[in-house]
């Protein structure tokens, strides 16, 4: 008997399954659990093996390649946060608390499509990690890198699969913008150094997704407080979760910026 299968990971059984989204259960990457955690997996041994295939290798350049990724990667993230903008408007819906409901209007299937996109976007940026390594860019390599991809991914699991609509849309609306921003960035950066010597705002865009983690935490207790109709677990991961990145951002933040600025007195 494979370990899967004993686990029951693909099982209708597995713990609360019988309470999962019925409108997205047929879409790509959500029925499975084993799927989204093999794909993880595959992840995590590219970043543990990958390096020692590339020590004996040049590292690759590979700049037409960034530039379609992260043009690409800014589309898609704008694509995102436009659709759940203009149809949460649409819906009129209470951004402090919107419980998810199986509801089929045209509106509610283009949030859980655009959030389903987001989840996908996770599975993408795991390319983030892959360029690094090709390129010997170990130093970008970190444990906040590696923890903040792994576990993005099956964190969106959990939302497409229980709750991809309702109050899902904060962070995925908020992330998806910042997004845009980040891979602009990247996506300059991409040039070489004629051009990455105008980016000025790496250090402000880091200060953004500080305050986000900031906003995600007290937009959860808030939830929490006032007793929204919106899976409570749900909220208690992400406080937790908010929590953890605000003391890994904040300790890059440190580094980067502040222990640089007080060499220079």
């Amino acid at each position: 008997m494979s370990t899967l299968k004993f686990l029951k990971l693909n099982s209708t059984n597995f713990p609360y399954a019988h309470l999962a989204d019925k409108r997205t259960q047929q879409w790509l990457l959500v029925a499975s659990f084993s799927d989204m955690v093999s794909l993880v997996a595959l992840y995590l041994l590219l970043v543990l093996y990958l390096p020692k295939w590339m020590q004996r290798r040049k590292p690759f350049q590979l700049k037409p390649l960034l530039l379609l990724y992260n043009l690409c990667m800014v589309l898609l993230n704008a694509h995102i946060c436009k659709e759940l903008i203009f149809n949460v408007i649409r819906l009129k819906y209470n951004l402090w608390c919107q419980p998810c409901r199986e509801l089929y209007s045209k509106e509610e299937l283009k949030i859980a499509a655009a959030v389903w996109w987001f989840y996908f976007s996770k599975l993408l940026e795991f390319a983030d990690t892959i360029f690094f390594i090709l390129r010997k860019k170990h130093e970008q390599i970190t444990f906040l890198h590696v923890y903040h991809h792994c576990t993005m991914f099956p964190l969106w699991w959990i939302a497409i699969k229980w709750v991809p609509t309702g109050s899902t849309i904060v962070p995925s609306t908020i992330n998806s913008f910042i997004h845009v921003i980040m891979y602009s960035y990247y996506g300059l950066s991409a040039f070489g150094p004629s051009v990455q010597k105008f980016i000025w705002w790496k250090k402000y865009l880091t200060i953004l997704q500080l305050v986000q983690f900031v906003f995600g935490a007290f937009w959860s207790a808030q939830a929490i407080l006032r007793g929204c109709d919106f899976p409570t677990w749900i909220n208690f991961v992400t406080i937790g979760y908010m929590a953890s990145l605000l003391l890994l951002f904040g300790q890059f933040y440190v580094k980067a910026y502040q222990t640089k600025k007080n060499k220079h007195y």
